[in-house]
């Protein structure tokens, strides 16, 4: 085991105490959700988060009083946090963060390479903008976060990655081609990875979630994409459709249900697991092969 980052280690409890976890994307949504779900379970976080709008992005993304949000929440549970603006997409920024935190905290020990877009197209009409957004952030980004925590973590022979990819990186999902095609490339990347990395120390498994309830999900652009039959459609008119989904009869998850998944694999309980897929589907992989 590499040496913890804490230094209050000893006074700390928890499946994660004393270590140190890195989080992208965490100025809200599932992002801030796995900040808290780890500083609840005694770890210190290094977080951050674009803070700003992206052209092809139907929605409106986080913003800095949202990360700022984020780390009230985590030092409200008595953990140490620190947080950056910086952009996955960003091989120097991704680099800055990493460094920051090992200054800060001493080493990390937990990545969560969780930034994350959606958008929505037929396939002939996204743009090559489009889908090199899409898989900039989604795919090369969640590379460029992994590759600056790799070295460290070799060094140490200590890390638990956790990669966020998504039910359509399983599966075909109508007008978001360049969506499933990064999520299902986060998956072989991370069994990549986990190979290479498996005599070392370092673990690296991904999560693989249904709809979540979040700002990426609720907006009037998603609801239109499930209800194209209705003018305006709301919240309450996609509840149906997204319950058609799986098989539980619930819509979406809570961000906190994929937290527990991210939890096991960053604790040392999850230490004989490597290079697979969680899968938090609301039952929509038991019809799968």
């Amino acid at each position: 085991m590499g040496e913890v980052g804490s230094n209050s280690a000893g006074s700390v409890s928890g499946s994660v105490a004393g270590r140190v976890a890195l989080v992208t994307g965490a100025a809200r949504g599932q992002g801030r959700a796995h900040a808290v779900a780890l500083a609840n379970e005694g770890a210190d976080l290094v977080l951050c988060d674009i803070a700003a709008d992206i052209a092809t992005v139907p929605y409106s993304l986080g913003t800095e009083a949202d990360l700022a949000e984020t780390v009230a929440l985590v030092e409200a549970t008595g953990r140490r946090c620190i947080s950056m603006v910086a952009d996955v997409r960003d091989t120097a920024a991704m680099d800055a963060v990493v460094a920051s935190g090992i200054e800060a905290f001493g080493g990390i020990d937990i990545c969560v390479a969780n930034a994350g877009i959606v958008a929505f197209s037929h396939f002939q009409d996204i743009t090559d903008e489009m889908w090199d957004d899409m898989i900039a952030v989604d795919l090369t980004g969640t590379f460029k976060t992994m590759r600056a925590v790799v070295p460290h973590m070799i060094e140490r022979r200590y890390g638990r990655i956790i990669a966020t990819s998504s039910m359509a990186g399983r599966m075909g999902n109508p007008n978001l081609s360049h969506y499933v095609a990064a999520k299902w490339g986060i998956i072989g990347m991370v069994k990549t990875l986990a190979m290479e990395l498996a005599s070392r120390g370092v673990t690296v498994n991904a999560v693989c979630p249904a709809a979540v309830d979040t700002p990426m999900l609720q907006n009037p652009a998603m609801y239109s994409l499930f209800c194209p039959d209705l003018e305006s459609p709301t919240r309450e008119d996609v509840v149906p459709r997204y319950q058609a989904m799986n098989r539980m009869g619930q819509a979406w998850l809570a961000p906190e249900e994929v937290s527990r998944a991210v939890m096991f694999l960053a604790a040392d309980a999850a230490s004989g697991m490597t290079g697979q897929v969680v899968e938090v589907s609301l039952g929509s992989a038991a019809g799968q092969h």
